[in-house]
Parts: C-alpha cells; sequence; structure tokens
C-alpha cells in the first residue's frame, strides 16, 4: 500500500475567526481539545476550515501555530487544494516545509477538468513533494467527480496516501474501495457513512462532526477495529441527529455555531457564507442538549 498518513478518526477542523483575523486563542483550545479526546490526525484548513477565505499570510500562519501546537501528538493535515494547480503546488510544498505529515487535496472547482485532467492535476503536485496527498472527492461541493477508475489510476503515483471519499453514492464507493485495496487508503468523508465505508474496508474517518463531539466519533472507529461491530453501530445511530443538523446549512456555518454555543470559540464564519438561521438555532441547540453536551448562556 502507498503511504498511508493515518488510521482511526481525523478532525476536519473548523477555523475560529474574531471580526479582524484568526482567533489563536480558541484554535489552540480547539487542538487542546481533540487531542486529549482521542482524535488520530487533524486536518487544518480544508474546506471545513474556510481555506479559500483566508490571505496567504493568515495560511502559512495558522500552518506554523498548528504544528506547534500539535507538537506530535497527532498526525497533522494541511489542506492544500485549489482549482489553479500552481497555486496547490505552492500551498502543498508550503505545508510540507512547515511540518505536515500529509496533505488534502481537494479536486478543483467551478473550472471543472476532465478525468484526465484529475489525473494530471494530482501527479503535478505529487511529483513536487515528498509526503503523502489524500485526494479529497465531494462532488456536491466541487461539480467534479472522481471516478473510480481513475481514483485507481491516480493511486499508482507513489506519494498518494488514499482518498477522502464524500461522493455520497455507496455503489460508487464500492467499486472505488475494490478498485485500490492493497493500493492506498479509504476514508469516510461523510459522517452519515462512518460505520457503512468502515465496513467495506475504509481506514477510517475524516469529520466535521468530530470537532464537536471527537470522543464519541472516533469510538465508532475505535469499537469497529476492535471487532465491536453493534456497539459502533449503537453509536452511530445515537451520532445520526447530531451529524444531520451538523449539515442542516452549508458546512462549515452549523459546526462553527455548535462549537460556539459549547464554548470553543465564536461562530463567525467570512462572507459569502452568514451565520445560522434562527429555526436552525433552535433545533441545533435542543439537538446538543439531547445528545448531553452543555450549552454556554446567553448564546
Amino acid at each position: 500500500m502507498n503511504k498511508m498518513i493515518f488510521k482511526g478518526t481525523c478532525t476536519a477542523a473548523i477555523t475560529p475567526f474574531t471580526k479582524y483575523g484568526v482567533d489563536y486563542d480558541a484554535l489552540g483550545r480547539q487542538i487542546d481539545f481533540q487531542i486529549e479526546n482521542g482524535i488520530d490526525a487533524l486536518c487544518i484548513l480544508g474546506t471545513t476550515g474556510e481555506a479559500p477565505t483566508v490571505t496567504d499570510e493568515e495560511y502559512e500562519t495558522v500552518a506554523k501555530f498548528s504544528y506547534d501546537r500539535i507538537a506530535g501528538r497527532v498526525k497533522f493535515i494541511m489542506g492544500s487544494g485549489c482549482n489553479c494547480t500552481k497555486n496547490a503546488i505552492k500551498k502543498s510544498q508550503l505545508s510540507q516545509k512547515l511540518g505536515a505529515d500529509g496533505l488534502l487535496v481537494v479536486t478543483p472547482y467551478y473550472n471543472k477538468c476532465t478525468q484526465k485532467g484529475l489525473v494530471k492535476y494530482y501527479n503535478d503536485i505529487c511529483d513536487n513533494i515528498d509526503i503523502p496527498v489524500l485526494c479529497y472527492n465531494v462532488p456536491a461541493r466541487t461539480g467534479v467527480n472522481i471516478l473510480p477508475q481513475t481514483m485507481a489510476e491516480i493511486a499508482e503515483h507513489k506519494n498518494i496516501g488514499g482518498v477522502k471519499e464524500a461522493c455520497g453514492n455507496m455503489e460508487q464507493i464500492c467499486e472505488t474501495a475494490r478498485l485500490l485495496r492493497g493500493k492506498t487508503a479509504l476514508y469516510s468523508g461523510d459522517d452519515n457513512l462512518n460505520l457503512a465505508m468502515l465496513s467495506i474496508g475504509s481506514m477510517g474517518l475524516i469529520s466535521v462532526a468530530s470537532n464537536i463531539v471527537p470522543k464519541e466519533v472516533g469510538d465508532v472507529a475505535r469499537l469497529f477495529f476492535a471487532g465491536k461491530n453493534e456497539e459502533a453501530a449503537v453509536l452511530q445511530e445515537r451520532l445520526l441527529p447530531l451529524i444531520d443538523i451538523m449539515f442542516c446549512e452549508v458546512n462549515p456555518i452549523p459546526v462553527k455555531r455548535a462549537s460556539e454555543l459549547i464554548g470553543l470559540g465564536q461562530g463567525i464564519v467570512r462572507a459569502p457564507l452568514t451565520v445560522l438561521e434562527e429555526e436552525h438555532d433552535i433545533k441545533m441547540k435542543k439537538i446538543l442538549t439531547e445528545f448531553g453536551l452543555k450549552i454556554k448562556e446567553n448564546l
């Protein structure tokens, strides 16, 4: 198998903001909260981290801060995908220089390339770095779908460490799993399908919900790998209402509000994203409370 970055659960971390920039105090608290609750890896400035709206200076500063705060306690993954190959290579090289253990590289978005274009995109990035790359397939957000045979071809590169699969189509995911077996790692990129993907050979999860409940999301994988499938299923079912509310509006609007409600930072998102709508906010508070989480007063 090609280089594998981690086994278990990775949190697709949000980036906390103030009105004036990145909230580094909150980012530090979030990193510690994740590690203390058993997360195996952290993905910083992926799409959940609102990477498209951070400046180049912020990108580098957040990467440096995160590397120092993580301090080797878990795997450190940086998001470096872009709809411009040149910029994706630049961000990938910078992340490697700053100490990342691996990269999460989303497919190009809007300027939709062909399947051959996807192969070239990932090969060009991998040819210019020496750490493993996770491809990220999320066609609902990007408009580009890495088809199974294409992913199998991409996986031939020695620096491909796996794919975060979030196409939402289990038939396609099963075929991708079949073609990648023994070549590179498959990771769930859809919290609703975490257990289903583990059952077909996923090496782990890259989760949004784990920003809020890292121990519980991580336990789904831990239980499964320990052969405790029934317990994993019960826990996954318990998580489903919370997972659903995390996607009641476009990610990361809900998860940032949830993070604020439990005291990890402000719920500020960068334009063009807007704050969580009132009807969803009411439901969010109810679901978090029913799950057993304590909500801060006056929020």
